[in-house]
């Protein structure tokens, strides 16, 4: 056998350098040395990176031997890589073919993989009416910015790239640019739901406009504000604090079960209109499950506690299934009701707990279910958390003279 290629030659030679330190344990290391090994270690795959994608868009017989469409595809199969991974990677390696200058900075590890495949995509993007020399300084101010920002930051930088080294056209092509983006963003609407996942669970994915995006975040970051919440609140079970993501979608829970029943739609509303089907000794015993008019169940403190603030239609069955009583929607508390609450209560009335008035559910103290009316006399304000507890057929609420609420747990 001949000797190896220069290229598969540093490769095996890689592979055995890996393999020599694979047992050495940085645990040992000093902070410096930590901090030199991270830097050069990623300088090193930037190159090997560089490296790859040479090989790759000089592949096409790989694809020809095999009859594949591309080396990506062969790629993919031989490394277990995932066809949209490889795709992309052979996208950038034919990209950067273009592009000498960033595929050098991708070669002297000065250059990240993500960066380079920003620069490229802006570059690419550019268009076709931009001369030459307009387009060799888009790539030089977009190498030298790459030294100080990261992919995302050159991504948003190439869009308006144009501003900098061509102002004369930058304004045009970027509104140009923008409403292609808007327009494709629109043309793109779409929405999955799973209402059951068989766990109790339903599950969603949305597609949209950015700056639908944005508000959305605006809005569920308000509700998940921490000042909105006490510490028991913004912790789970186990006493951690909640990550993030967890407190964004229970903003998103309550976003949609406290929407204004006036406010939606004639033929379906955001929250579910709840059919109550249980026999009265249940409802009053606080046992029992409420049936929602698509079939599906939730347990009957739950009902209860959306009784509060959605659209209900109790439907209270007796022994042998017949309605005893079909009473009306039930109503929100009215914007003026809620002020004179906030006024009076000045916030959740569960005594020790310091949520404001603006964080807190108006409450029946007497259910819907058993005829409640809501009245200012018989309303009070609860927190979220407090609200779910008051619902909880576990726990026996007690209000005092003072208006105040605590809770025991029943034994």
């Amino acid at each position: 056998m001949g000797p190896l290629h220069p290229i598969i030659e540093c490769a095996t030679d890689l592979a055995d350098a890996m393999k020599g330190v694979a047992s050495v344990e940085p645990t040992f290391m000093s902070v410096p040395e930590k901090q030199a090994a991270l830097v050069a270690l990623t300088e090193a795959r930037s190159q090997l990176d560089a490296l790859t994608l040479r090989v790759l868009a000089d592949s096409d017989e790989v694809a020809e031997a095999h009859g594949l469409r591309d080396a990506a595809a062969w790629l993919a199969v031989e490394t277990r890589t995932t066809h949209r991974a490889a795709r992309r990677d052979l996208a950038l390696a034919r990209g950067l073919t273009g592009h000498p200058s960033v595929a050098d900075g991708l070669a002297s590890g000065t250059l990240r993989t993500e960066q380079a495949r920003a620069i490229v995509e802006a570059l690419d993007a550019l268009p076709a009416s931009v001369e030459p020399g307009v387009r060799d300084r888009a790539e030089l101010t977009m190498l030298s910015m790459a030294t100080e920002h990261d992919a995302r930051d050159l991504g948003r930088i190439g869009k308006r790239i144009l501003d900098v080294v061509a102002p004369e056209v930058g304004e045009s092509h970027e509104e140009k640019a923008l409403a292609d983006e808007e327009a494709r963003a629109s043309a793109a609407v779409a929405m999955g739901l799973v209402e059951d996942d068989g766990t109790g669970r339903c599950r969603m994915w949305f597609t949209g406009p950015t700056h639908l995006g944005k508000m959305l975040k605006r809005h569920l970051l308000a509700l998940a504000n921490p000042a909105r919440h006490d510490e028991a609140d913004l912790k789970d079970q186990d006493g951690d604090w909640k990550p993030m993501r967890r407190r964004l979608g229970e903003a998103f829970v309550e976003y949609v079960e406290r929407y204004p029943v006036d406010r939606t739609p004639q033929t379906a509303g955001v929250n579910a209109t709840i059919v109550v089907a249980m026999t009265l000794d249940q409802l009053v015993a606080g046992n029992g499950t409420a049936l929602l008019d698509d079939g599906s169940r939730m347990t009957a403190g739950q009902a209860r506690r959306l009784a509060c603030e959605a659209g209900v239609i109790p439907a209270v069955l007796g022994t042998t299934s017949q309605p005893l009583d079909l009473g009306r929607t039930a109503r929100l508390f009215t914007k003026a009701q809620r002020i004179a609450l906030g006024l009076r209560d000045g916030g959740c009335t569960v005594r020790g707990c310091e949520t404001s008035a603006s964080g807190c559910h108006a409450h029946h103290d007497d259910p819907w279910s058993r005829r409640g009316l809501t009245d200012l006399a018989k309303g009070r304000l609860l927190c979220p958390r407090h609200h779910r507890v008051a619902h909880d057929s576990r726990y026996e609420m007690t209000i005092h003279a003072d208006n105040a609420v605590t809770f025991a747990r029943r034994t």
